[in-house]
């Protein structure tokens, strides 16, 4: 039997060879003699891998979206060019980190769940760690479907190309593009056997539980505009967990913080830094003088403003991408309104902004729920920014013709093509040498 040092260290070889390949999971089978996990304490291990299970899922919808600029200066000085691409929303570009990132996750929680298929229940520890990885090959699919297959339209899903699933380890199995709808059934399913197996409490939050799981439902169902079952997942979330912090008593947003019900980042590059890109004018004032985000978000640098507000609790380019009761509560009014209840839903919005505001913060009413729908996306995007989720927001509010919206980026004095509403480019390239070249899956059209 391997000590538990030994397996970390080749459980961290396994990791760098998978990583540094220019292959990626579908097609590079790992050196499974390096190690071969056995026991609960082996799958404990490989799920509590923060550097792999929390801090790989994908930035690019972030860094397309249009929370930010560069000046030119700072573009110029880029250097690589898949960021660019991606800026000015290319129709070549590809993202080949965003792609691995979360099928190493998938990977692993394929291994832990064939491991677990061969070892008697025992009890609490192995439905945890069974639920566990479901909840982690469901998030990871999640974030890849939010990049590389069409926004969720009931109507087409059935024929809409999704991704490849797959639900084991054995990577020598040729899988081809499962539709969206499939897709997304996967990723449900995946989340509601995660409730019934997780605990209603973990001693991290770095480790899934209950809330976590519903928190994951909500926002998968929101992305999906299945607005009534949003809605039910977010108050099963809130109703087992729904600690706010009141920012009049911060000074500064920490790592692990209260309203952090499941902790996970995006990594993206160093171009992305908070002295690097600036904050898109027109959002910074939108947050009024006695907004208490405007400070705890935003600082002066250079002839901009810089985010700074990060739920991970670090000035620097990692974007916290996790689950937290701000989101739930901004889910759960938006439901409301959509289901016709505006009081209901401007409670919801008013008990987040309580705790955003000074002392001079007024309660927001609603003329009705159309009223209340907008003033809750306006709060959304203030709330969550630079959160992973505006890629997903422009996503689904493009097929509203209320909310919809067109992009613009210019730089060195060219102008370039805009960014309509459901645009092909929202649905990114697959990258062709780690997936396409080599498993010969279909690409998303241009």
């Amino acid at each position: 039997m391997k000590t538990q040092h030994t397996f970390i260290i080749t459980l961290a070889i396994i990791a760098l060879t998978i990583f540094s390949s220019c292959k990626k999971y579908l097609d590079v089978k790992p050196d499974t003699s390096l190690v071969i996990p056995q026991t609960l304490n082996d799958c404990r291990l490989i799920l509590d891998d923060y550097s792999i299970m929390n801090s790989t899922y994908p930035s690019e919808g972030e860094l397309a979206a249009d929370n930010y600029y560069y000046n030119d200066v700072d573009y110029n000085a880029i250097l690589d060019p898949e960021i660019k691409n991606n800026y000015i929303w290319a129709p070549e570009a590809q993202h080949n980190s965003q792609w691995s990132g979360p099928y190493q996750i998938i990977y692993r929680t394929n291994l832990v769940l064939q491991v677990l298929g061969k070892l008697p229940n025992s009890g609490e520890e192995y439905n945890n760690l069974k639920g566990t990885a479901f909840f982690f090959r469901a998030f990871a699919y999640y974030h890849l479907a939010q990049l590389f297959i069409k926004p969720f339209d009931a109507t087409t899903a059935a024929t809409d190309l999704g991704l490849p699933i797959r639900l084991n380890p054995e990577v020598d199995d040729k899988i081809q593009r499962a539709n969206v709808q499939q897709t997304y059934n996967q990723i449900l399913g995946d989340l509601n056997t995660a409730v019934d197996l997780l605990p209603k409490n973990t001693s991290i939050q770095s480790r899934p539980n209950k809330a976590t799981a519903y928190g994951a439902l909500a926002r998968i169902y929101l992305a999906m505009q299945d607005y009534t079952n949003a809605g039910k997942m977010a108050n099963e979330a809130l109703t087992l967990y729904s600690t706010l912090m009141d920012y009049k008593t911060l000074t500064r947003i920490n790592l692990f913080n209260p309203e952090v019900i499941f902790q996970a980042i995006t990594l993206p590059s160093v171009s992305f830094g908070p002295t690097v890109v600036k904050v898109d004018n027109d959002l910074y004032n939108s947050y009024q003088s006695n907004d208490k985000r405007k400070t705890l978000f935003f600082r002066a640098f250079g002839n901009g403003f810089a985010f700074i507000g990060s739920y991970n609790g670090v000035a620097n380019s990692v974007l916290f991408t996790g689950i937290a009761t701000d989101e739930l509560y901004l889910i759960r009014a938006e439901c409301r309104a959509r289901t016709g209840n505006s009081i209901a839903a401007m409670d919801d919005l008013n008990t987040l902004l309580r705790n955003r505001y000074d002392n001079t913060f007024i309660n927001l009413t609603a003329a009705n729920a159309d009223d209340a729908l907008v003033k809750i996306l306006t709060e959304r995007r203030k709330e969550l920014v630079f959160r992973n989720h505006r890629w997903t927001d422009l996503r689904r509010l493009n097929k509203d013709p209320r909310f919809a919206i067109t992009l613009r980026r210019t730089k060195n004095n060219i102008s370039y093509t805009p960014l309509e509403p459901n645009d092909l480019r929202y649905t990114l390239l697959i990258p062709y040498t780690q997936e396409i070249n080599l498993s010969g899956i279909a690409q998303n059209p241009r």
